[in-house]
């Protein structure tokens, strides 16, 4: 592989890595009722590359990582929206797992502020829900539920 090839690889794994970890923070937001500012900071100063049980957790881009929890926080309402029309009538997204609805949250801002694909948001957060529940079926569950989200927030990419 050249060296440009290693980069893009690189920074292909650095936003994998943001979205990970922007789930896990919104997570965390919903879960301890603490503030943007203070979650992104313990994320970019302790998280971002820290080993756990001989484990190193990968370096994420951190810019990605904002841009997905500032526009998650600042458009939550909309995504929540979005989210809704695309579940099950009886199960709006105050019912589902606090996984998934931050899950949801991060893809939604991916998609409506970002100029990613979104058949690769798509794939790259169902690949975050096989994380984080990797005998279960909400992979699939992701699948529909962002393919529904993302055709209507942008209909012409598909």
């Amino acid at each position: 592989m050249s060296t440009s090839d290693e980069r893009r690889a690189e920074k292909r794994q650095m936003k994998s890595a943001a979205r990970l970890y922007a789930v896990q923070a919104l997570f965390q937001m919903e879960a301890s009722g603490q503030t943007v500012e203070a979650v992104v900071r313990e994320f970019e100063t302790h998280r971002f590359g820290a080993v756990y049980d001989d484990e190193e957790m990968a370096e994420g881009d951190s810019a990605h990582f904002r841009k997905l929890i500032d526009a998650a926080v600042n458009f939550q309402a909309k995504i929540d929206q979005m989210t809704d029309r695309a579940l099950v009538e009886k199960w709006p997204i105050d019912r589902i797992d606090p996984v998934l609805r931050a899950l949801f949250r991060a893809a939604g801002a991916e998609v409506l502020e970002t100029e990613t694909p979104p058949k690769v948001v798509i794939t790259e957060f169902v690949d975050v829900a096989k994380a984080f529940f990797p005998e279960g079926k909400e992979a699939k569950f992701v699948n529909a539920v962002l393919d529904h989200m993302a055709r209507e927030a942008k209909p012409a990419a598909f």
